[in-house]
C-alpha cells in the first residue's frame, strides 16, 4: 500500500472550506484525498462546524472528516483563537497518528493555526495555496503578513498553477525551490457533453459561481446588459448564491432582462453538469482565481471559456481571456461568439480526459509528502532563527508566539500524556 516506494502517510487535511459548503477548494481537497485513500494512504479532513453538521462523519471511500465545533464568523472562516485550537488538533493528531499536515488556502484561519501546532508537535506540513491575492489593499496586506508568518516554518509548499507560485512567493518570502506546482483537474467521467445538432440559435453563456466580490459578481453586473446590448442571440444563466446576488437581480429588473438572464440560486455539485450543458461557453469573471476548477468542468462539458487573465488554466484555443474590466471582457465574449462553430463538444472533452487526472494530481502530491517525509527535524532554536528573519517588528512578534504555543503543548503532554491517549484503529482492522 502506499505510493510506488511503498511509504505510507497519515494525512490530515485541514482548512475552513469543505462540504458542504460549495467552491473550488472543498473539491481540490475532497478529490485529492478520495485519490490517496484509493493509493493506500491514510487521510483524515479537520475544519469546523457547519450548522448542526458537528464532530465526526464519514463520506464516500471511508474519508473521516472532524467537524470541529468552531463556527464561521466571516467567508466560513472561523474566528482565530491561537493556542484554543491545539488541544482539539493535539488529539486528532495523535489518535489519528497523522504524519503529515497538509493546510489548504491562505484565507483559512484553521489553516494557518493548524501549520503553526504542527509544527509546535514536530510534524512536517504541507501547505497548498488556491487563489491569487494584491499587495496594496489593506486586507491582501493583512493576509500576506499572516501567510508570511506561517510559510517561514514550512518547507514544502504547493500552487496550483506557475502565475499563482510567482504570487505565493512574493507575498510571503518563501524559497522558490520550496514551492511545487501541482494544477488542478477534473472527473471528466461527471461532466460529459450534450450531442449539439444543426446551427446554434441562441447562444447561452453560463456562470457558475458564489456571487461575491473576489468572484467578480460587480464585474458581471457591468457585463451583462453590455453583452445583451451588442449581441441580441445571447442569454445568460447564472448560477450561483451570495450577497452579490442582489445586485444582479437589481441589474436583470434595471435592463428588463427577465427574459435574457436566468437566476438558478445554489446549485448543488451534482447538478453542476446539468446546467453546463445548457449553455456554449463559460464565463468566468474571478479576480483572485489562481486555478479556477469549474473551467476544466465546463471544457469538459464542451463549452468555450471566456476568462479573466487570473483563471486561465486551459490551451489557448479552448479559451478567451481577458484583463478584468467590462469593457475588454465583453470584447471577449465577442471572439468567443466568432470561435463557436469551429468549437466540437465532444472532442474537447476527450483533451480534457488526456490532460487533467485526479489521480495524477495523487501521485505527484505524493513526491511532495515524501520530500517532507525526507526532511532533517527542525529543533526550536531553528525555527525561531526563521521567525526572527521575518522583519524587526514582526519576527520579534512571531517568535512570542512560536514560544507560547510550546508552551502550551508542554502543559498538554503534562496533563494529557499522548501514551495515554487512544489511537484510532484502520479501517482494514475493523
Amino acid at each position: 500500500m502506499g505510493d510506488e516506494h511503498g511509504r505510507r502517510h497519515n494525512v490530515l487535511m485541514v482548512s475552513d472550506f469543505f462540504y458542504p459548503n460549495f467552491g473550488g477548494v472543498e473539491s481540490h481537497i475532497y478529490s485529492l484525498s478520495q485519490c490517496l485513500l484509493q493509493r493506500g494512504h491514510k487521510v483524515v479532513v479537520a475544519t469546523h462546524c457547519y450548522g448542526k453538521r458537528s464532530g465526526v462523519r464519514y463520506l464516500t471511500g471511508g474519508l473521516k472528516i472532524y467537524y470541529i465545533p468552531w463556527l464561521p464568523f466571516l467567508m466560513q472562516n472561523t474566528l482565530p483563537t491561537f493556542f484554543l485550537t491545539l488541544p482539539v488538533l493535539r488529539s486528532i493528531i495523535v489518535r489519528e497518528a497523522i504524519t503529515i499536515v497538509h493546510g489548504h488556502q491562505a484565507f483559512s484561519t484553521l489553516c494557518h493555526e493548524a501549520i503553526l501546532h504542527a509544527r509546535t508537535m514536530g510534524l512536517e506540513v504541507v501547505f497548498t495555496d488556491h487563489s491569487l491575492y494584491g499587495f496594496a489593499d489593506l486586507g491582501s496586506i493583512h493576509m500576506n503578513k499572516a501567510l508570511q508568518f506561517s510559510l517561514a516554518d514550512v518547507r514544502h509548499a504547493i500552487c496550483v498553477s506557475h502565475t499563482s507560485k510567482e504570487n505565493t512567493v512574493l507575498r510571503s518570502g518563501i524559497a522558490p525551490e520550496k514551492v511545487f506546482v501541482i494544477p488542478n483537474a477534473v472527473d471528466t467521467a461527471m461532466f460529459q457533453p450534450r450531442p449539439r445538432a444543426g446551427s446554434i440559435k441562441r447562444i447561452v453563456v453560463v456562470v457558475v459561481s458564489r456571487l461575491v466580490y473576489r468572484k467578480g459578481a460587480d464585474l458581471l453586473v457591468e457585463v451583462i446588459p453590455e453583452v445583451c446590448k451588442l449581441f441580441p442571440n445571447v442569454d445568460f444563466i447564472i448560477g450561483g448564491d451570495g450577497p452579490k446576488r442582489v445586485r444582479l437581480e437589481e441589474m436583470r429588473e434595471k435592463h428588463s432582462l427577465q427574459e435574457r438572464v436566468e437566476m438558478l440560486g445554489s446549485v448543488p455539485h451534482a447538478m453542476v453538469s446539468s446546467v453546463l450543458v445548457r449553455g456554449h461557453i463559460f464565463l468566468n469573471s474571478s479576480l483572485t482565481e489562481a486555478f479556477c476548477i469549474a473551467i476544466l468542468e465546463a471544457a469538459s462539458c464542451g463549452l468555450l471559456t471566456v476568462s479573466t487573465r487570473v483563471g486561465g488554466v486551459l490551451p489557448p484555443d479552448m479559451i478567451v481571456l481577458a484583463t478584468p474590466v467590462p469593457g475588454e471582457m465583453v470584447k471577449a465574449i465577442g471572439q468567443a461568439i466568432e470561435l463557436l462553430p469551429r468549437i466540437d463538444p465532444q472532442e474537447m472533452h476527450n483533451r480534457m480526459t488526456r490532460m487533467y487526472s485526479w489521480m495524477d494530481v495523487a501521485k505527484r502530491t505524493e513526491v511532495v509528502y515524501n520530500h517532507a517525509a525526507a526532511t532533517p527535524r527542525s529543533n526550536l532554536r531553528d525555527r525561531l532563527a526563521r521567525y526572527f528573519s521575518c522583519g524587526p517588528w514582526a519576527g520579534k512578534l512571531f517568535c512570542l508566539v512560536v514560544i507560547l504555543d510550546y508552551i502550551v503543548l508542554l502543559f498538554l503532554e503534562w496533563c494529557q500524556p499522548r501514551e495515554e491517549m487512544d489511537t484510532v484503529p484502520s479501517l482494514s482492522v475493523l
